[in-house]
């Protein structure tokens, strides 16, 4: 019994890198226990002592595997139920996608565990090299093979005090600062007498720190406030692009949208009309230009443009009422809206078979629209999940508006993961975002990133409050335009 509990304590530094991995799930949205993130970080750095550079490795990729293995585990129902893969191979590659997402902490643990001294400090690998290279490997995550910074760290504290810094330092501040206090956490776990009370009061600092940054306006109010509303129709991902559900879904967001005339802007998601824009101007948009003139709205609607003479095709955003803009989205999702590589993975095109999956990147050189008489900063679906891309829209932009189509992954964890990536932009820029989905979540959050109005999942309906527009500028927002 002995030599087998002498095996199993062998194993208990893996066992913790995956069972902190899988605890750090927790910290996200639709859990949002941010208090957990520090105690699941803690719990990884615990994992990597004494461990030699291969072990490192090894443990830092159990925990890449806990973490993602669950946290993006729906990426199997785009794949399986609207990618015309069979259940085994969208298993198959939803796996492989984990794996390697997890090789990020793989090396996170290989580095910090080559550069790791037998005489060096103890405070040096928990408070400055482990966060450090965790956050530097979660940027490089953000736009290495076009990027997929989701469940970054920071994200888990949306909710808790170390918010009050994300619009001084975004998103990857937020992250080394939630990785940091998880260090002095093992700090107050590990050390004796001094140590441990500088360590204790360090994340008190921290904490009340955040506290008193949530205190301040970062941005200032211009202009009248104003009402708007965010429409949902909640049309079946199947149903979408079929051409005998086109009367129904155009018919659907008019009914919604004569309900919520009364509000000076009305939002429809993403692709909302499964039509271009050429073919559907005349017979539908022109109209609903002059009665949504007449009732005193603009309308903002997502929908596909094609260019008559290339043969290429975007997916667009164009305001109508008062007057006419469009936005064409620049960051395409792989695989889903284009396909990489493409002379080598052509084939896999026919394999997915995903309706209007070869889409072109717009040419705009910012996300703003122009909505009646205000100018805003938009985005397209997974766009929003780039905080430097939505910084670029500032300062001009007085309001955000994201579209977006998260019935790709179902009844999942994922819809609530982006909307929290979509309150961390408002609470970054200090703006409201107005956020239109097909199935939802659609929700208009205000500039301190909460949700004042919202439509839950899988239901057909609107969301209405008062949107503030905004002017100025908050620290994380100027460090991106001189970065941009």
């Amino acid at each position: 019994m002995s030599l087998f509990l002498q095996q199993l304590r062998r194993f208990l530094p893996e066992a913790l890198a995956l069972a902190s991995g899988m605890l750090l799930v927790l910290g996200f949205a639709p859990f949002g226990w941010f208090w957990l993130a520090p105690l699941a970080f803690a719990g990884f750095h615990h994992s990597l002592l004494n461990a030699s550079p291969r072990a490192g490795f090894w443990r830092g990729w159990l925990f890449g595997i806990g973490l993602f293995g669950i946290g993006v585990f729906w990426i199997r129902i785009s794949l399986n139920q609207f990618g015309n893969l069979d259940a085994w191979l969208a298993y198959l590659f939803t796996a492989l996608f984990i794996a390697i997402m997890a090789l990020y902490s793989g090396v996170v643990g290989w580095l910090v565990r080559r550069f790791s001294q037998i005489n060096q400090p103890n405070w040096l690998m928990p408070l400055a090299l482990l966060p450090l290279t965790y956050v530097l490997l979660e940027w490089i995550r953000g736009w290495l093979f076009t990027g997929f910074p989701w469940l970054n760290l920071g994200y888990t504290q949306l909710d808790g005090p170390l918010a009050g810094y994300a619009p001084i330092g975004g998103i990857y501040g937020v992250s080394l600062l939630t990785a940091f206090t998880g260090g002095l956490l093992w700090g107050v776990l590990n050390w004796r007498g001094r140590q441990r009370l500088i360590a204790a009061s360090s994340i008190a600092a921290l904490l009340l720190g955040g506290l008193g940054l949530q205190q301040i306006e970062w941005t200032q109010a211009i202009g009248a406030p104003f009402r708007a509303s965010v429409v949902q129709a909640n049309i079946p991902q199947e149903l979408k692009w079929t051409p005998e559900a086109e009367e129904q879904i155009v018919q659907a967001y008019l009914e919604l949208t004569r309900e919520h005339f009364g509000s000076a802007l009305i939002v429809w998601p993403e692709t909302a009309l499964p039509a271009f824009l050429h073919d559907i101007r005349a017979p539908l948009l022109t109209p609903l230009a002059a009665r949504a003139q007449s009732e005193g709205a603009e309308i903002v609607l997502g929908l596909p443009v094609l260019n008559t003479e290339t043969g290429q095709y975007y997916n667009g955003l164009v305001s109508i009422g008062s007057s006419e803009d469009l936005y064409t989205k620049r960051h395409l999702v792989p695989f889903g809206e284009f396909m990489p590589l493409h002379d080598w993975l052509a084939p896999l095109a026919d394999v997915f078979a995903i309706p209007m999956a070869d889409f072109s990147r717009g040419d705009s050189a910012r996300p703003l629209l122009k909505v009646g008489a205000w100018q805003v900063g938009v985005s397209i679906c997974y766009e929003d999940v780039f905080a430097n891309e939505v910084a670029q829209a500032l300062p001009e932009a007085q309001f955000l508006i994201n579209v977006s189509n998260d019935a790709w992954f179902g009844d999942s964890f994922a819809p609530h993961q982006h909307l929290q990536m979509a309150r961390f932009r408002a609470l970054e820029t200090g703006r409201f975002l107005l956020r239109a989905t097909n199935t939802g979540i659609s929700a208009i959050i205000d500039e301190r990133g909460r949700v004042i109005a919202d439509v839950p999942t899988f239901v057909r309906g609107g969301a209405t409050a008062t949107v503030q527009p905004r002017q100025g500028a908050t620290p994380f927002v100027r460090v991106m335009r001189w970065l941009n």
